[in-house]
């Protein structure tokens, strides 16, 4: 323990050398990143090289870098404009944010699908394209919660089948997201600053549509390959078949309360908000977001407890989220504050790149810095920035720069699905087939993935559209 403190404290004396401007918030050092650097590395090696200290002590880790970061913030800024800055993620991102994915992870959790499924190459296709088509309207943790559970029972038999759970975080994880505010939170944040709600479902479809049918195709082909290979596994079949069927219905209701709720906080505008250190917590935000809290505890109070444990539903999952998150959120300040100050902060080069010689947007650098932005940080805010240095107009956006929008739309969702913490659904997949004994890829191991499979299609986009 005297050994932590003391590099604690080491690691503290150089990031607080390093933080060091002119006391204004945009002039942040580029160093001042180095604890978000810290904590992707952390996921990234730590559960390589040391996986019972990490599986015993995530939590601790993220909490570290995210001290690591703010103790120095909070002595060169102040205390005013660190706490603000703390507060102002916390209540209006990181809260909302961890409440959406709890009231979904945990009504998602007691639909239980039924039936005598054997895992086959058409079976798992339908089951992806089916999670793609719904993720739009229930959002990406909804439907990958929903499915991913029926998807390993099914594939139980399968000794090859990690590719299965890889596409599965593709598609109906990330890219399924892309038609509505209601399916991936860029989306939404969209939606919030007036881009009509139907504009992504009009002209993200064909790329969504493109991208899909080309993953689909791979997939099958990957699939049956395994497949053909394992056929002396195959189940017996089974002379009592259980037939198909979804329990736990009630919480079809719940969801759909989740979808009114979230959808209400983007059209209703009371002009009333809670200001608190500066903070503007506005009303149709609360009631959201205690309306989501009360649908969670409805949802656990009226699901029988057999149908969660047939699920193999644990909290695991969500407190990993919940607890890795708060440390990616708090150590991404300066990252967001840094690309907010364009052309006057540390990383001007990579606001400048997305100008044409002649002032004219570069639609190709909107796609890939938004797209290779929001597979490290958060999509989100991400796209706010992009959404931001494009103009900001979204009556412009989706007309005039239409095209710019979309590449910064594409970015955002398309490319979560790159790393791991480029979409949160992504981790609670990655969380719940290890619960069930399937060993997936480390996080280079995932990013190899994606880099064979992903960043081709991607150009190809990228080349068609942008």
């Amino acid at each position: 323990m005297n050994k932590f403190y003391r590099i604690l404290t080491l690691a503290g004396i150089l990031i607080t050398n390093l933080f060091a401007s002119d006391g204004e918030l945009g002039d942040l050092s580029i160093y001042s990143i180095l604890p978000f650097v810290g904590i992707l590395l952390s996921i990234a090696i730590l559960p390589l090289i040391r996986p019972h200290l990490w599986e015993h002590n995530f939590g601790k880790i993220s909490a570290f870098w995210a001290t690591l970061f703010f103790l120095p913030f909070w002595f060169f800024y102040g205390a005013e404009i660190a706490f603000t800055e703390l507060l102002h993620v916390l209540f209006l991102e990181y809260i909302p944010f961890i409440i959406l994915l709890l009231a979904l992870f945990t009504i998602s959790g007691g639909i239980r699908l039924k039936g005598s499924l054997v895992g086959s190459p058409k079976l798992n296709t339908l089951f992806l394209l089916i999670g793609t088509a719904i993720a739009s309207w229930m959002g990406t943790t909804g439907a990958s919660m929903l499915l991913i559970r029926p998807l390993i029972r099914a594939n139980k038999w399968r000794k090859k089948k990690v590719h299965i759970f890889v596409f599965f975080i593709f598609l109906v994880a990330n890219i399924g997201g892309s038609l509505t505010p209601l399916g991936d939170p860029p989306l939404f944040l969209g939606f919030l600053k007036g881009v009509d709600f139907f504009w992504a479902t009009r002209n993200l479809f064909i790329p969504m549509l493109l991208v899909t049918f080309i993953l689909i195709i791979l997939f099958y082909v990957i699939d049956n390959f395994y497949y053909k290979k394992e056929m002396d596994r195959l189940p017996s079949v089974s002379v009592e078949k259980e037939k198909i069927a979804l329990e736990g219905t009630i919480n079809l209701v719940f969801l759909s309360g989740v979808i009114f709720f979230v959808l209400l906080s983007g059209v209703w505008k009371p002009h009333y908000f809670i200001n608190f250190m500066h903070i503007h917590v506005e009303l149709q935000n609360i009631i959201r977001d205690l309306s989501l809290l009360i649908l969670t505890y409805l949802s656990m109070k009226s699901t029988k407890s057999e149908i969660r444990l047939a699920n193999g539903f644990t909290w695991f999952p969500i407190k990993e989220v919940a607890k890795l998150f708060v440390g990616i959120f708090i150590t991404i300040i300066p990252v967001i504050v840094i690309l907010k100050a364009g052309s006057d902060g540390a990383l001007a080069i990579i606001v400048g790149s997305t100008q044409n010689l002649d002032g004219s947007p570069n639609n190709m650098m909107y796609f890939w810095l938004t797209g290779i932005l929001s597979a490290f940080l958060d999509n989100a805010p991400t796209y706010l920035v992009f959404f931001n240095t494009a103009g900001g107009n979204a009556i412009e956006l989706m007309t005039t720069y239409s095209n710019t929008l979309l590449a910064i739309s594409c970015g955002a969702v398309f490319m979560g699905a790159n790393t791991y913490i480029g979409n949160a659904p992504n981790f609670m997949v990655r969380s719940i087939a290890e619960e069930n004994d399937i060993e997936m890829p480390s996080f280079f191991g995932y990013m190899l993935w994606s880099s064979l499979i992903l960043i081709p299609v991607f150009i190809f986009i990228s080349v068609l559209f942008f």
